[in-house]
């Protein structure tokens, strides 16, 4: 009879290995394909609202990706204690009355806590005017810095503007703006309603009586009603000799569905505003000037971050994705899905702290002047000194 030897320590031994090592192996695969699922949910279900409204280039495998545990998940300035924000409003594309004219500019800048127990969160928000006098990237050609986002529309639609008006800002503030927000009239009233209104405390009555009834150039579509009397702007042309000329003579009309009713008003004490009045109250500067509304609508930033706290807006991600989703074409942005989700975050560890605001002004102590009127740029602002030292200095400073 033939025997054949058997080593019984490895016979009993080394199947078990490999069978555990294909276990590990298949919970391990497990694992990674839960992650994954979970991940994707979460960039689908935002991915496809954010779609409407992102121009960031990330694709949902990235969303995917960033969205899966242990990924780090940090936004551009985060790492050195600033991320800076880019705020833009504007009447909206095609709307006649200035389009894409940035008529608000607004830096928020924002420290989450540190680890240091010593940190604190911090917050600034600062409004640029609108009439800075900037020179538009990509040549030397000068315009006001609220024409930036237009030019910028012209040359790469669906990203451009945002694009050159992050440049612009950061050559003004001194830092890099890697985000940037924009939003039409249409947005803004949406969610100042979707809040069911804002509050707004004012020690003296408000009126203006004059920009929402001022007579523009006629149009076929807004500005229909002609004047009575007539009235006309006139464009001139210079002759060699240096005398001017009119060159044509345009009829002005109102309009005839007159913007906020025409004057609009707001009495002294504790108003409570919708949509439609929130927007006239922030867009109001004719018997003012643009740097008290630049303050307005930073009192009016702040009554909705007030009520969209008191409503749990701003603490619920589904409800800041459904009001995202809302506003549709309404608005823009170059944040990724993943990079919305880590703002939301990073804001509830911010708290309730309060905002620095200031807004740049000609005023004594501010940081811009006026130079003489020219028939090339009209009225216009520059930096004091003629350089953006001072500002780089202020927003330096602004989280300090």
């Amino acid at each position: 009879m033939a025997f054949t030897y058997t080593n019984k320590k490895n016979s009993f031994s080394e199947e078990p290995k490999i069978n555990n090592k294909k276990r590990i192996i298949r919970i391990a695969l497990f694992v990674v394909l839960l992650l994954v699922i979970v991940g994707g949910a979460f960039a689908l279900k935002t991915g496809f609202a954010l779609n409407k409204i992102t121009q960031g280039d990330g694709s949902i495998l990235k969303s995917i990706w960033k969205s899966l545990p242990g990924v780090e998940k940090i936004l551009e300035g985060e790492k050195d204690g600033r991320v800076n924000i880019l705020l833009l409003g504007m009447r909206g594309e095609n709307v006649p009355g200035g389009g894409l004219l940035a008529d608000t500019i607004m830096v928020l800048s924002i420290h989450p806590k540190g680890e240091d127990p010593n940190d604190t969160s911090r917050a600034s928000l600062i409004s640029i005017p609108r009439d800075l006098y900037v020179t538009v990237p990509g040549g030397s050609e000068q315009r006001k810095i609220n024409a930036v986002f237009a030019l910028g529309e012209e040359r790469r639609h669906g990203g451009g503007g945002t694009q050159d008006m992050r440049a612009v800002v950061s050559e003004v503030i001194g830092q890099p703006v890697p985000y940037a927000v924009t939003i039409n009239f249409q947005g803004f009233k949406d969610v100042v309603n979707s809040l069911g209104g804002i509050e707004v405390t004012l020690k003296e009555p408000f009126t203006e009586a004059l920009q929402f009834k001022e007579p523009q150039v006629c149009d076929p579509y807004v500005y229909t009603e002609p004047t009575n009397p007539p009235q006309y702007q006139d464009k001139y042309h210079t002759r060699k000799n240096g005398t001017k000329y009119i060159a044509k003579s345009y009829p002005l009309c109102y309009n005839k569905q007159q913007e906020c009713g025409g004057e609009f008003s707001l009495p002294a004490g504790l108003n409570t505003l919708d949509g439609d009045k929130a927007l006239c109250y922030s867009r109001a500067r004719y018997q003012t000037n643009d740097f008290e509304r630049a303050a307005r609508q930073q009192v009016v930033i702040q009554s909705i971050k007030d009520k969209a706290l008191s409503v749990g807006t701003l603490t619920d991600f589904s409800k800041i994705n459904a009001l995202i989703d809302s506003l549709g074409n309404n608005t823009t942005t170059n944040f990724e899905a993943w990079e919305i989700k880590r703002a939301f975050d990073l804001y509830q560890t911010l708290g309730d702290v309060p905002l620095k605001q200031k807004v740049l002004s000609d005023s004594e102590e501010g940081l811009l002047y006026a130079p003489p009127i020219t028939e090339g740029s009209g009225y216009i602002l520059l930096p004091r000194g003629d350089n953006y030292e001072r500002i780089h200095e202020l927003f330096s400073n602004s989280l300090k």
